[in-house]
């Protein structure tokens, strides 16, 4: 059930992601799953966002299903290997029978839905001396009529099919599928959901992945992964080298796990992500003369507690500053009281010249992400100001003077600001 506290969350994603296109890649097994409804019904909470859904499914699982209750032998399941005649006979019967499940499904949400023969494809050809036969490469993916069925509030279905020019049909990985799509549509984000939980290594869950990290995990641990897991991370990484800025792999057997996923910053699987931290950097001894430069006139208007030299290189190490062409152009700090598990957000400011540019929101979620990977369990900030933006824009909640740690609560009695204690909990991602 969804929380009050849930809700508000939501909302704070909502601008952003308002007519954005999320491409949902679904593996078969899910659809069979009792979940199923649940996962159909918040696909319909995004439609009544305003947030553009296409979904393309898998049927690997259908098509060994079906094969076995016929008692047919076939060549492989999921697209990537040679596709015989008889294997692309039962891929057609399994892959529309469970289009027609998907449509039904959303259309017991009161969506509308259709299945297209968008993917354009061509033979895969003789790989390796082997001839693929009807196993297909997508040559192109046709936008334009996906962007029609969008902009009528219909909702595309796209299978692991393809066709060519003279109407033959091949069997395409979904998979490959769904990185063709959400590259030819330059959508917001790339879902994959799947039976796992995610990509895990040594039998732990991870969290987040950059694209450096997810190259290097497939480099060193890939014998150790389930190889559809590492077609999502191999096609995931593709992706986000190639503009698609998040890639997400979840469990769709978790209820509400794609509401989750989405609209909060623990999620419950995997996200592959470009670095959009990549202009954010540890604060260095050169850069102390920048950063007070940046907060003068801030500090003249009291919005920014007064801080001297000595004080910015007494705590050096808890600064970061955003660059761009090399120029710091914002900064931030963040300390740590390890003994309470908590971290102050501090000193956030971002020149007049790059205000609107989303950087002190990025460099909020950047400082969350350090705390919680030190072990913090709250973040804390004071505003005399600007108490407003951390409400709206960080998602804190108005707290008491009693909330800070004690070492930081006799500075602020000392300084007589009278700032507003602002506070946020950082929710401690489930195992598993």
């Amino acid at each position: 059930m969804i929380r009050l506290t849930d809700l508000r969350e939501i909302l704070h994603y909502v601008p952003r992601f308002r007519e954005k296109i999320f491409v949902i890649s679904i593996d078969g097994q899910i659809v069979e799953d009792e979940n199923f409804p649940t996962l159909t019904l918040d696909i319909a909470v995004l439609r009544s966002l305003n947030i553009r859904v296409v979904i393309v499914h898998g049927a690997s699982h259908q098509i060994r299903t079906l094969a076995t209750e016929m008692g047919q032998a076939i060549s492989n399941a999921d697209g990537t290997g040679v596709t015989d005649a008889v294997t692309l006979r039962i891929a057609l019967t399994a892959a529309n029978r469970l289009t027609h499940e998907i449509i039904e499904g959303l259309s017991a949400n009161d969506l509308r839905a259709a299945n297209s023969n968008a993917l354009i494809a061509h033979p895969a050809g003789i790989l390796n001396g082997v001839d693929h036969q009807f196993t297909g490469r997508v040559e192109r993916v046709d936008s334009e009529l996906i962007f029609t069925l969008l902009d009528r509030g219909i909702v595309p279905v796209i299978p692991p099919l393809g066709f060519d020019g003279d109407g033959k049909t091949y069997r395409v990985n979904s998979d490959a599928v769904a990185l063709e799509v959400a590259l030819a549509l330059r959508c917001a984000k790339l879902v994959f959901i799947t039976p796992r939980d995610g990509i895990q290594k040594s039998g732990v869950l991870l969290r987040q992945l950059s694209i450096p990290e997810a190259e290097e995990l497939l480099k060193k641990h890939r014998q150790e992964m389930f190889p559809e897991m590492v077609s999502k991370l191999e096609h995931g990484i593709k992706a986000t080298q190639n503009g698609v800025h998040r890639v997400h792999i979840i469990n769709g057997r978790v209820e509400e796990g794609l509401l989750a996923e989405v609209f909060s910053k623990e999620g419950i699987g995997t996200l592959v992500h470009a670095n959009e931290y990549q202009s954010i950097r540890r604060a260095m001894k050169k850069d102390v003369r920048n950063i007070l430069s940046l907060i003068k006139q801030s500090m003249k208007n009291a919005e920014l507690a007064r801080r001297t030299r000595a004080d910015i290189e007494k705590q050096l190490g808890d600064y970061f500053v955003f660059e761009m062409d090399r120029n710091p152009v914002a900064c931030i700090a963040l300390h740590l009281f390890p003994e309470d598990k908590k971290g102050e957000l501090a000193c956030l400011y971002v020149s007049p010249l790059h205000e609107n540019e989303g950087i002190g929101r990025t460099l909020m979620n950047y400082v969350e992400l350090q705390a919680r990977e030190k072990g913090c369990h709250e973040l804390f900030c004071l505003s005399t100001q600007t108490f407003n933006y951390f409400q709206q824009k960080g998602g804190f909640v108005e707290g008491a003077v009693d909330d800070l740690p004690k070492e930081r609560r006799e500075k602020y009695e000392q300084s007589g600001r009278n700032s507003k204690v602002l506070k946020k909990p950082l929710a401690t991602p489930p195992s598993g």
